[in-house]
């Protein structure tokens, strides 16, 4: 039986290649959020606009976007352009909100890693048949 700490590495995995493979090209190219710039997706990043360390909503679609590695690492994510993407994506008051959210507490149980595990991992390999993206 896989650790609570490997099923989280593992939902990680199968989030973060949804969250850059779903607004993907056919070629598999797309687009930070903070400054625009475009490459594979192998080569950008899941970027949180609300820490990780937050399970409230580190795997929150809304909270996790396509970013590139200098925006999210050398750039801490860019937060300020990141609330104005949001806010013009999803409507005014989205970055509030999901503020708000990281502040709660959250219990994640073996059977919700189990299933968001299964569901992202279904989701990674249905974008990809249907895309054709490699």
């Amino acid at each position: 039986m896989k650790s609570i700490s490997k099923l989280k590495k593992e939902l990680d995995k199968w989030f973060s290649l949804y969250i850059r493979l779903r607004w993907a090209t056919n070629e598999g190219l797309c687009q930070c959020v903070t400054c625009g710039k475009v490459a594979h997706y192998k080569e950008m990043h899941n970027s949180h606009f609300q820490s990780r360390k937050h399970l409230s909503t580190r795997w929150n679609e809304q909270n996790c976007q396509v970013g590139c590695v200098r925006c999210n690492v050398f750039n801490y994510g860019e937060q300020f352009k990141f609330s104005i993407y949001l806010e013009s994506k999803y409507g005014k008051g989205t970055a509030q909100e999901l503020e708000y959210m990281a502040r709660q507490i959250t219990k994640v149980s073996r059977s919700d890693y189990e299933e968001n595990i299964s569901y992202y991992k279904d989701l990674v390999k249905k974008i990809k048949r249907d895309e054709g993206i490699e």
